[in-house]
C-alpha cells in the first residue's frame, strides 16, 4: 500500500474513564436509585439529562471506558438541535458541526435532483448539521458533567442481568473492580442495537432486515466542496449500486457505497478492496487532493421496531427499541426524539405528578413516530437497494427520465428526517383546526418564528426584553400561549394556572401581545408573523407540551376559559385514572 493510503487516527482523542464502583454492601448498592440508565450514547446521555432538568436523579451505566469510535451517526436535524438546547449542550454542536440545508443525486454523469429541506428567515437553527458521533456524545458528556448533583455515570460497567418487576428491577453489573447488584424504580434501556436488556426480556423486534451490505470509508481529505448531501447512482466507480458522500468536520469525508450482489462482505472492507473504490469515486468528483484513509466498516439497513416501548418499569429507547434505515438520517435523530418524550414523562411519575399511564403515552407516541420513520426510510432504501427486479426497473426508469422530466425527482429525494407530529396520542385535547387555517395541531411540534421575549423586572427600568424565538418558551413546564388576550381572559386562566401550580404541575401563562406589558412575562409579536402563522385570532390559546408539542389549541370566545387549562389536567388526569 503506497504511503498516500497509510491509515490515520480520527482528528479526535477521546477521553477515557476508570471502571465505576459505588460503595457496596454485601455485593449489593444499598441506595435504591429512582432511575437507571443502560447505555451512555446520545440517547442514554439525553435522557439522563431530560431528568436532570427535572430534578430526577439518575445513574447511567456504560459498558465501554470512553466516548464511542468508528463511524455512526453523522446528521443532526433541527428537531434535534431543539432538544440538544434545551438540555444544555447546543453550543458544541452550532460551534463544531457543518450546517447543510440540502443536497444532489446524480446518475452515472448527470445530476438528477438538488433537492432543498425548508429553510427561511423564521427559523432559529439549521435543518441539519453534519457532526460525528464521538463529537455528539462527547458535547452531551460534558453536559452531564456539569449536572454531577444530580447524574452519575459508572464506567466500564456492564448490565449482565436483569429481573423486571411490577415495582421495578434488580439489575446485575460487571465492572473490572467487581460485580454488584442494584436496585431501580425504573429502568431506560439506552443500550442500542444490540440491546442486553431488550434480548434479557425476551422482546423480539419486528419488521425487515434487508439482504443488501453497505461499506463506510471514512477519509481525511481537504476540500473547498460545499456541505451538502451527495447521492451517485450507478457511477463509473461502483456500477449497479449507489453511493452517498457526506462532508463531516475536520477535513473528514464519510463514503458510504453499496456492495453489488455476490461480493463477500468480509473480503470487501479489506483495505485492498476498499481504497481503490474510494480512489475513483474521488477521480469521478474530480476531488485531487491528496487523502488518507481513517476507517472503515460494513452495514445493513434494517426497519424493525418492538410493538411496545414499555414492559413494566423498563422503558426502551433508541435503537434498543428501533433500528430505523439510515437513509434520510433517522437514526439517532428518532433516538433523541424519544428520549425527549420520555424524560418528562418519567419525571412527572416519579415526582408523583401523574400516574403510571402517561408512561403508556410515552410507547403510544413514539411506537406512532417509528411507523412513520420506517414508511419513509423503507421507501428511500427501496430505492438505494431495490429489493427486485421490479424495484430496479422502477428505479432505472425514474433515474433515466429525471433530467427530461423535473417532476420524476420527487422521487428521488430522500426524504430527510423531520419531526413527527403525534395526531393519534392519548394526550391530545380538542383541536378548533377548521377555524384556525394555519399552524400546528394538537400534538404537531411548534412552528419556528422569531419573536421579542419579555421578562419582568423588579428595576426602575422596566421589563427586560430581547431577541428570540417561539420555541424558546418550551421550557421544563406546560405553557400557556394567549393570543391579544382580553384582560377578562387572563383574568380567568390565572387562577387555573395556580391550582395546577399548586398540584405540583409547572405551568406559565404567556401573553402575546404586539408591545412589551408593563411588569409581566410575555411574547411580543410586533409584526403579527406569529399570530399570522399560528393562523391566531384575538383570544386563541395555544397550550404547549413540556417537549414542545402541542396539546390542543382554540380561537377565542368559543369556549369557556376552563376549558384551556382543562388541556393539561386532562394529559395528567387522564394518566392518574
Amino acid at each position: 500500500m503506497s504511503a498516500a493510503y497509510e491509515f490515520v487516527p480520527y482528528p479526535f482523542t477521546a477521553r477515557t474513564y476508570g471502571a465505576s464502583l459505588p460503595p457496596l454492601h454485601d455485593g449489593r448498592d444499598p441506595q435504591r436509585r429512582p432511575v437507571v440508565v443502560v447505555g451512555g450514547g446520545p440517547v442514554g446521555y439525553c435522557t439522563a439529562l431530560g431528568l436532570a432538568n427535572h430534578g430526577v436523579p439518575v445513574v447511567v451505566v456504560e459498558a465501554d471506558d470512553s466516548v464511542c469510535f468508528g463511524s455512526r451517526a453523522i446528521c443532526i436535524s433541527r428537531r434535534s438541535l431543539e432538544i440538544v438546547e434545551r438540555l444544555g449542550a447546543l453550543p458544541g454542536f452550532l460551534a463544531e458541526g457543518l450546517p447543510w440545508t440540502g443536497g444532489r443525486s446524480y446518475y452515472r454523469d448527470q445530476e438528477v435532483l438538488h433537492f432543498r429541506m425548508p429553510q427561511d428567515a423564521h427559523q432559529k437553527l439549521p435543518p441539519m448539521v453534519n457532526l460525528a458521533q464521538y463529537s455528539i456524545e462527547q458535547f452531551l458528556l460534558d453536559a452531564c458533567e456539569k449536572r454531577s448533583d444530580l447524574i452519575e455515570i459508572r464506567w466500564q460497567s456492564r448490565l449482565v442481568g436483569i429481573d423486571s418487576r411490577d415495582d421495578g428491577a434488580r439489575l446485575q453489573v460487571s465492572t473490572p473492580e467487581g460485580d454488584y447488584a442494584m436496585d431501580a424504580d425504573w429502568v431506560v434501556a439506552a443500550d442500542g442495537g444490540r440491546s442486553f436488556v431488550r434480548d434479557a426480556l425476551g422482546l423480539k423486534l419486528q419488521g425487515t432486515s434487508y439482504e443488501g451490505r453497505y461499506v463506510i470509508v471514512d477519509i481525511q481529505m481537504e476540500s473547498s466542496r460545499p456541505t451538502e448531501r451527495l447521492a451517485y447512482f450507478d457511477p463509473d466507480c461502483n456500477r449497479g449500486s449507489t453511493v452517498l458522500v457526506h462532508k463531516q468536520p475536520g477535513n473528514v469525508w464519510r463514503i458510504d457505497y453499496q456492495l453489488q450482489e455476490g461480493e463477500d462482505p468480509d473480503a470487501a472492507i479489506l483495505p485492498e478492496n476498499v481504497l481503490p473504490r474510494v480512489h475513483s469515486l474521488l477521480a469521478m468528483m474530480g476531488e485531487t487532493a491528496p487523502w488518507s484513509p481513517i476507517w472503515t466498516g460494513i452495514y445493513k439497513a434494517n426497519a424493525l421496531t418492538l410493538n411496545r416501548y414499555r414492559h413494566q418499569r423498563v422503558l426502551l429507547a433508541g435503537d434498543a427499541a428501533h433500528l430505523v434505515p439510515i437513509f434520510g438520517v433517522r437514526g439517532a435523530n428518532s433516538g433523541i426524539d424519544d428520549a425527549d418524550n420520555l424524560a418528562w414523562k418519567l419525571a412527572y411519575v416519579i415526582q408523583g405528578k401523574a400516574g403510571e399511564g402517561l408512561l403508556d403515552s410515552y410507547s403510544d407516541e413514539r411506537v406512532y413516530a417509528t411507523h412513520e420513520n420506517l414508511s419513509y426510510g423503507t421507501k428511500s432504501t427501496e430505492f438505494m437497494a431495490p429489493p427486485s427486479f421490479a424495484f430496479d426497473l422502477m428505479r432505472r426508469a425514474v433515474l433515466s427520465l429525471a433530467v427530461a422530466h423535473p417532476q420524476l425527482a420527487s422521487l428521488i429525494n430522500p426524504r430527510q428526517t423531520s419531526a413527527i407530529t403525534y395526531l393519534r396520542s392519548p394526550l391530545n385535547a380538542q383541536d378548533d383546526g377548521a377555524l384556525f387555517g394555519a399552524g400546528p395541531v394538537a400534538g404537531a411540534p411548534l412552528a419556528e418564528c422569531p419573536v421579542q421575549l419579555v421578562a419582568p423586572s423588579t428595576s426602575a427600568e422596566g421589563p427586560r426584553m430581547w431577541a428570540g424565538h417561539v420555541t424558546d418558551v418550551v421550557q421544563n413546564r406546560f405553557t400557556l400561549l394567549a393570543f391579544a388576550p382580553q384582560p377578562t381572559l387572563l383574568q380567568a386562566l390565572q387562577p387555573q394556572a395556580e391550582a395546577l401550580l399548586a398540584r405540583g404541575i409547572p405551568i406559565v401563562v404567556l401573553p402575546v401581545l404586539d408591545a412589551a406589558p408593563a411588569g409581566a412575562a410575555a411574547v411580543v409579536d410586533a409584526e403579527g408573523q406569529l399570530a399570522t402563522l399560528y393562523g391566531a385570532l384575538p383570544g386563541a390559546v395555544y397550550v404547549l407540551r413540556p417537549d414542545g408539542h402541542v396539546l390542543g389549541r382554540w380561537q377565542g370566545g368559543l369556549h369557556a376559559p376552563a376549558d384551556l387549562a382543562a388541556t393539561v389536567r386532562h394529559a395528567i388526569d387522564k394518566a392518574l385514572a
